[in-house]
């Protein structure tokens, strides 16, 4: 991995955005463009306030602007110092391993050593009939490629064969990093299998904990590290990434996030066959043991820093976006993350 700058706190706190399509000032969803822009924006301040990470997930759907986050991703390296840039997820499933580094290890050039890819399945799946896979190769899909991905990080010539792409004999990706390999995660939603899979490569884990108590992933946490131990693999670190909002005070967070918060709740429930969400549903995420970080700078810190104490992970990112929150908004949140939750966070754990 390479080496980051130390932080006020003993967690590691970042951001990440879907680039979620906002409503402009008429009312009617921005166009594309803007929101990408927007997020560029967003990843300026969020260096400029002094977090970890910024990361940019994968989607291919009318209602999350970034499609290619690693182009995205350059722009902001262009406009910040400091922070590390990732992907949050790159859906590895329906992309190619080998140009995946390329995209990244051209990124971590551009950004002099900043870059990160968060690999996984993704939970959406656009991009399986777009790119002309079939859903029913889904697992052996995401297996194969995380394996070719790993002996192309590796930068030495490349021998591989498997059933979802032609072979690979003797070939070499560039370009290479300057130094070291490219830092590689796994996202993982909470099956056991993607834990020792993330284990068996000796990736690092971000959780993706988006429902239910936080606490419930410290098994996870536990079958990574014996994982680790079975395959000989060092331990190096562990994230959480969840969904929030920061405010000045605890109501303000809460009224200015819900009525977003409802609508992308709803119109996903849709989709996927869920029941109409509601208020009562919304308090218990937002809840001290809940999934949702939102609230005062006072709340979200000691959130973290209780989730850093139950599941021993040394970093969190927070989900900043959600559903059509408005830019304005999204940035103060960012600015309250970096200049105040984050030294709070600092205090608690000392």
């Amino acid at each position: 991995m390479h080496e980051t700058s130390e932080q006020e706190s003993s967690v590691l706190i970042g951001v990440n955005t879907f680039g979620d399509v906002g409503l402009g000032p008429d009312g009617e969803p921005k166009p594309h463009a803007q929101v990408i822009r927007d997020v560029v924006e967003e990843g300026k301040l969020a260096d400029q306030v002094g977090l970890h990470a910024f990361g940019v997930g994968e989607h291919h759907r009318k209602d999350f602007a970034v499609s290619a986050p690693e182009v995205l991703l350059a722009a902001v390296a262009a406009q910040t110092q400091t922070i590390r840039l990732a992907s949050a997820v790159t859906v590895l499933s329906s992309d190619d391993p080998v140009r995946v580094f390329q995209r990244f290890s051209t990124l971590d050039a551009v950004s002099h050593g900043r870059a990160e890819v968060i690999l996984g399945r993704g939970s959406f799946i656009e991009s399986f009939p777009l790119f002309g896979f079939d859903l029913d190769d889904y697992e052996v899909l995401f297996e194969e490629k995380l394996e070719l991905f790993d002996r192309v990080r590796s930068q030495k010539p490349i021998h591989w064969e498997g059933r979802t792409r032609g072979p690979i004999s003797g070939l070499t990706a560039y370009p290479h990093l300057e130094e070291g390999l490219l830092d590689t995660w796994i996202g993982v939603g909470g099956t056991p299998q993607s834990v020792a899979r993330a284990a068996h490569y000796g990736y690092p884990v971000s959780f993706a904990i988006i429902g239910g108590e936080p606490a419930r992933f410290a098994p996870f946490v536990d079958l990574y590290k014996r994982s680790l131990e079975k395959f000989g693999k060092p331990y190096t670190q562990l994230a959480t990434h969840s969904p929030g909002h920061i405010a000045d005070t605890d109501e303000q967070a809460r009224e200015e996030l819900f009525p977003h918060w409802l609508a992308m709740r709803n119109r996903l429930g849709v989709e996927r066959g869920w029941g109409p969400g509601s208020r009562t549903e919304f308090n218990a995420q937002a809840s001290r043991a809940g999934a949702l970080y939102v609230g005062s700078p006072e709340t979200v810190a000691r959130k973290i820093a209780e989730t850093h104490r139950v599941l021993g992970t040394e970093r969190f990112d927070l989900k900043y976006s959600n559903g059509t929150l408005p830019h304005s908004v999204m940035m103060k949140s960012i600015e309250l993350l970096g200049t105040k939750v984050a030294p709070l966070v600092a205090d608690m754990l000392a």
